[in-house]
């Protein structure tokens, strides 16, 4: 399978990129950098891909169990390396989920997500640390074992 995107340069630091579904990005280096803040920077929009296919995933994995999720959003903090390239080496990521939803099918759809669905985890070399708030309140992972069974 095959995806191709068009990036081209506005001047300075500034690109636009378009992929295949029509809809154009703008990226910007900060003005340190000698660009001119003119659009997200490229490793935001890593972390923003990221949350975006997870998201995109768990929604599908909840709507398939029939429960009924009222809300989500994805709190993404990275750590990255201090040299160049400076990768991120760590990404905790919050799913903040609100809805009559069981813990432990919280939990599945989150594994199901980073192990099975997710194309942008699976594409990145960062130790991926997920955490749960279930109607504001945090849920460890230890939920999970009651789904087995």
């Amino acid at each position: 399978m095959e995806m191709n995107v068009k990036t081209t340069w506005q001047g300075k630091r500034h690109f636009l990129s378009q992929g295949p579904s029509g809809y154009q990005v703008s990226m910007d280096a900060k003005e340190e950098a000698g660009g001119e803040d003119k659009g997200n920077r490229p490793m935001e929009l890593l972390l923003m891909g990221l949350t975006g296919c997870t998201g995109i995933d768990i929604a599908m994995i909840i709507e398939r169990m029939r429960l009924p999720m009222t809300g989500m959003h994805i709190d993404a903090q990275g750590t990255r390396r201090e040299e160049h390239p400076q990768a991120f080496t760590e990404i905790t990521l919050t799913y903040h989920i609100d809805g009559d939803i069981p813990p432990a099918k919280a939990w599945r759809a989150i594994h199901l997500s980073e192990e099975k669905y997710c194309s942008a985890s699976a594409s990145l070399n960062a130790k991926i640390i997920p955490q749960l708030v279930l109607n504001g309140q945090s849920m460890p992972e230890e939920q999970e074992e009651s789904l087995n069974g």
